[in-house]
């Protein structure tokens, strides 16, 4: 029903205007009690087998929505209804901010695959805050994303994603420091080890208890991947998130030229091989000292469960839902269900790492 929706309406219309509506809806559905919970109960993952742990939190699906979604935290129960078993919003910065002129967000159909220079916008840490402190009525684990206010200068993003961090950690079950998005000039050079360490640093000794991961891109060269890892592991982080998304156009299709040509982060399908090779790589180099959270070209059922037998704790999807639709979680996570069972396996625990089975 839904494919036939998009091919024949949705990708009609521009991107971002389906994307903001899709917010309010769901924004609406997380203040309708009785409806937000009858599709919780439905929807929502309620086998035991796909309960698992990392970094202290217990999520009830290995599967989540990767950040980039809801920007401002405005529907974390709505999607939790739709059966995402963690859900990471931001981008948010410290400060508001609009983000890049529109349009800034494309399809590439043929491809399943967005291009996005979105830029961060965000209303700032201090609303996404707000929203965060209100009470929830459905169980719901929320990490945080948080990156650099584009205008404020490189020599002071320490002390500016600091301020996000005090806001923001204590009201998150989870937090991420973003130093990978091409779409803010000069955030990846944060991502070398000299720069990183000081940055991060700083954030843990803010976020106090709270777990602290660190996204990267796939751009990465393999030797400063490494890189990454030995500094997660020395100072002890909680994860990795890999991967963002890429400037690069590789195994695009020629009837998507426009949209390859826009400036921006590639994602969907064509970024699967590389996210993949960047969590085999880390799961080499640290094995399970830290979390790894895989996301990139993650699709499928098939694409979960590769990525979980390759090392990652966690999984996360976004484009695969513009593509998909609503139900897109509850697909994955009743085949899950169904492999595990196929398999032998009793928690979804005993997969992770098992490469080859």
């Amino acid at each position: 029903m839904y494919r036939l929706l998009f091919a024949q309406v949705l990708r009609r219309f521009d991107a971002e205007t389906v994307h903001h509506l899709t917010i309010r809806a769901l924004r609406v559905l997380s203040l309708a009690p009785i409806v937000k919970r009858r599709l919780y109960n439905r929807l929502a993952p309620r086998d035991e087998a796909l309960r698992i742990q990392a970094f202290g939190v217990h999520f009830p699906s290995p599967f989540g929505l990767a950040a980039g979604f809801d920007k401002d935290a405005a529907c974390v129960e709505g999607l939790a209804a739709f059966g995402f078993g963690h859900v990471e919003v931001g981008t948010i910065t410290a400060h508001a901010q609009p983000g890049n002129p529109r349009p800034r967000l494309f399809r590439l159909v043929s491809d399943r695959a967005i291009v996005n220079r979105m830029g961060f916008n965000n209303r700032g840490a201090a609303q996404a805050a707000r929203r965060l402190r209100r009470p929830r009525s459905l169980p719901v684990v929320v990490g945080v994303n948080i990156g650099k206010t584009k205008v404020v200068p490189e020599e002071l993003a320490v002390r500016d994603y600091a301020t996000s961090a005090a806001k923001l950690a204590p009201l998150a079950d989870y937090l991420v420091v973003n130093v990978s998005s091409p779409n803010t000039p000069g955030l990846r050079d944060l991502q070398s080890v000299e720069r990183l360490r000081p940055l991060l640093e700083e954030v843990r000794r803010v976020a106090g208890r709270t777990p602290l991961l660190v996204k990267i891109a796939p751009d990465l060269a393999d030797e400063d991947i490494d890189a990454v890892a030995d500094l997660a592991v020395d100072l002890g982080l909680a994860g990795v998130i890999a991967t963002n998304t890429t400037i690069g156009r590789e195994g695009l299709s020629a009837s998507e030229a426009a949209g390859a040509a826009e400036a921006g982060g590639l994602s969907g399908r064509p970024l699967k091989a590389r996210s993949l090779e960047v969590l085999r790589r880390l799961r080499a180099r640290v094995g399970d000292q830290v979390a790894l959270v895989s996301v990139g070209g993650v699709e499928d059922v098939d694409d979960v469960w590769e990525r979980l037998l390759a090392g990652a704790t966690l999984v996360q999807g976004y484009t695969g839902m513009i593509y998909e639709g609503p139900l897109w979680a509850w697909r994955v996570n009743r085949g899950l269900s169904r492999r595990l069972r196929r398999h032998g396996y009793s928690s979804v625990r005993e997969v992770v790492g098992r490469v080859g089975v």
